[in-house]
Order: C-alpha cells, then structure tokens, then sequence
C-alpha cells in the first residue's frame, strides 16, 4: 500500500452554480514525507459535456503542467512533464492526482484545472486557493567538522622574544654612537673655521677716529730701482 501523509481539512459543501459553470475545490496543506503524495480535486459541474479534461499546474502562475487525464467513454491518463511520475484517477464529481518519487525540490504550489470539453460551450473552472504540497528531504548524516590545525613555528616563542631584544639593544646602540660622533664632528667643523678666519678687523666704532690700521701699509717705494 502506498503511504502518505495528508493533511485533511473540513471542505464545505460546493454551492449550486449556473449552468455551464465549474467549481474547484482543494485541500489548502499536503505534507509528504516518503515521498508519495494523493492529491484530491473535488469539482462541481451544472452543464451539458460529455467530454472532459482535468489536469494538474505547479506554481503560483500555473505555468508548469504535471499531468492531466480526459475521459468521456473511456479514460485516458497522460503524464507530460518527465520531472514528475504522475497519474489521474477520475471519480464521481472528483479527480484523484498520484505522484510518487517526489523531491524537496518539488515543495510548490499546485492547482487542478477541470475543462468541458464538447459539446460547445466550452468551459473550465475559475482558478481556485491550490493545494501546497510540502516533500520533507531526508536528513543527511552530521558530519563531524575537520579541525584544523594552525602550523606551528619551528623557532621556540622564547627564542624569538629573546633575539628581538637583543636586536633592539643593538640598534640604540648604534644609533646612540652615531648621535655622539655626528655632535663631536660639528664641533671640531666650528673650531676649525674660528682659526682659519684670523685677519684682524677694525672695530666699528673706530674707523673715523683716525687710529692707524692694524695691517701695516707696504711702502712700495723699497722696490723701486
């Protein structure tokens, strides 16, 4: 036997319609958990055919027909989507869609259209509230997660904290010796120019006093034949 889960719900009585007129109604919530699933279509038709076609849409815009069945003397039952394993039953004043084979992927909304199809007028039925149809995926196995592992240094922490300190030791030190030499070698720049500049100047106040220069006058007369 087949199993399926399926969630009932109390359907009122469809109303008495005009001629020529159908009504749909189906179950609101169809949970599937191997799989299988039984999808019920109850119609109510106040007409004249003699030739009908009822068919299953998935989606909310009915773009994707399933299946569909047709019958008038005999019952013919066609499955036109290969992504779905589908076949129609038709009972009075009721259509039956078995699907088997179902995947998670397939969890959408489905809608049965009923068509009278001969003779004229042609009619089919005003879209109706669709059935969701819910396929649970089975539960995978839980992995355990792969940890990890950081590689770890090849040089010990303390090996590295100790050569660090002793780099920077060695870099103020060397800074600190360059400091010392750079300021001894300015100095001894400025004491250098102080004796290269050694020629005497006249102070600024007595150069209208009439003092003799501090720089004795060649008297060029000496060379003079």
């Amino acid at each position: 036997a087949v199993l399926y889960k399926q969630v009932f719900f109390s359907l009122s009585p469809l109303p008495s319609l005009p001629e020529n007129k159908i009504l749909v109604a189906q179950s609101p919530l169809l949970i599937v958990d191997n799989k299988n699933a039984t999808l019920v279509c109850n119609y109510t038709y106040n007409g004249t055919a003699e030739e009908f076609r009822a068919s299953l849409h998935k989606g909310t815009d009915s773009a994707v027909e399933v299946c569909f069945i047709s019958w008038k003397t005999t019952k013919n039952s066609s499955n036109l989507n290969e992504e779905f394993n589908c076949q129609g039953i038709h009972e009075k004043d009721k259509v039956i869609f078995n699907l088997w084979n179902m995947s998670a992927n397939q969890t959408d909304i489905y809608f049965c259209k009923i068509e009278a199809m001969y003779p004229p007028p042609y009619v089919y039925n005003e879209k109706s509230n669709g059935t969701v149809i819910h396929v649970k995926g089975k539960r995978g196995n839980l992995k355990t997660p792969i940890q990890i592992q950081e590689p770890q240094s090849a040089i010990p922490l303390w090996i590295m904290v100790t050569m660090t300190g002793v780099l920077g030791f060695y870099s103020m030190l060397i800074t600190a010796v360059f400091i010392d030499y750079w300021q001894k070698s300015k100095k001894n720049m400025y004491h250098q120019s102080d004796y290269m500049n050694m020629t005497p100047r006249h102070p600024p106040y007595q150069k209208n006093k009439g003092y003799p220069s501090y720089a004795p006058t060649r008297d060029y007369t000496a060379y003079r034949s």
